[in-house]
């Protein structure tokens, strides 16, 4: 086990670089479609599933192996031995003193297990808290009014989300408008069309055994963000500016409250909402060279980042 551990400590960090030049082209490409964003969310998904990778002269990971190997396997000589210390040489110390070696590899393996004990610790932790909030968000909208198709009515809820993995539903606070809850339903069906209702667990699974790396926090959150964005484009593309004005009323009125939606990460609620809001009224479909400067820029993270440098071997 520590073994994994290990493995998934060297992944994270070089996880962290492709994470990194996500964040970086987040801001170069901002009027790029979001769908091509959420591609290289992908890779950085790939890279932090994948237990082993190609290698490349292209590639610009520092290092495949931050944390070696051996400093987790090595073991002390077979040959080692208690020593003993002769009152003859050492006069000062007294006879009975017969001190053990104890080798810096015991004390790292040591530390070794402990560190994978907190790991695993903290994996059940997050697992355990997603599946208590899901269940609790289950039981809190289970007196609903089923409307058409995937909608609910609820009363016990104040903002729209979806709920459900494999048979997700739609659920709308009771007293929404029928303008509003349009709009809403339009945001929510992209989303179930897209299957965000996948990759958002999927991201919380993974981030539930790299937890100890804040680096891939910030991924999470930021996928979030750019699921929601893309979701917007989706569903504005084709509309009029006065229609786009609705959409964003809409979003505003649905405005979910962030502890919301922290109670159940595996929900879908309206966030990063006044940013979306500023986007969508300035939203402009993308030229052409943007696009295939997205695509491009997406091809080149995926050969500089997911794969390895070649291994140097020491002679």
């Amino acid at each position: 086990m520590d073994a994994v551990f290990l493995k998934m400590l060297n992944m994270s960090i070089t996880a962290s670089w492709l994470i990194l030049a996500v964040v970086v082209l987040r801001l170069i490409l901002k009027k790029a479609p979001k769908r091509i964003i959420c591609l290289l969310w992908v890779l950085v998904a790939i890279r932090l599933v994948c237990p082993f990778s190609i290698e490349s002269a292209l590639s610009l990971i520092p290092s495949a192996e931050t944390i070696p190997e051996a400093l987790f396997v090595l073991e002390p000589s077979e040959n080692q031995q208690n020593a003993e210390l002769k009152v003859e040489i050492n006069p000062v110390i007294p006879g009975n003193y017969n001190p053990e070696i104890e080798t810096t590899v015991d004390r790292i393996q040591v530390k070794a297990i402990y560190a994978t004990l907190i790991w695993l610790v903290g994996v059940a932790a997050m697992l355990l808290y997603a599946a208590v909030s899901y269940l609790w968000m289950r039981r809190k909208v289970r007196a609903s009014i089923h409307v058409s198709d995937v909608v609910w009515i609820c009363d016990d809820i104040k903002t729209p989300f979806i709920l459900g993995i494999f048979k997700p539903r739609i659920y709308l606070p009771s007293g929404i408008d029928d303008e509003t809850a349009a709009h809403v339903v339009a945001h929510e069906n992209a989303h179930l069309k897209r299957r965000d209702h996948w990759w958002k667990p999927l991201g919380f699974l993974i981030l539930a055994f790299y937890w100890f790396n804040p680096v891939i926090w910030l991924a999470y959150i930021l996928l979030c963000r750019d699921i929601e964005l893309a979701c917007d484009e989706k569903v504005i593309c084709g509309m009029e500016k006065s229609d786009m004005i609705a959409y964003s009323e809409a979003l505003y009125s649905c405005n979910a409250p962030r502890r919301l939606v922290m109670v159940c990460p595996l929900a879908f609620g309206e966030v990063g909402v006044k940013e979306r809001i500023k986007t969508g009224l300035n939203y402009k479909r993308p030229a052409f060279g943007i696009f295939a400067l997205a695509v491009i820029a997406v091809v080149v993270v995926a050969l500089c980042f997911l794969t390895n440098p070649f291994t140097r071997e020491i002679r």
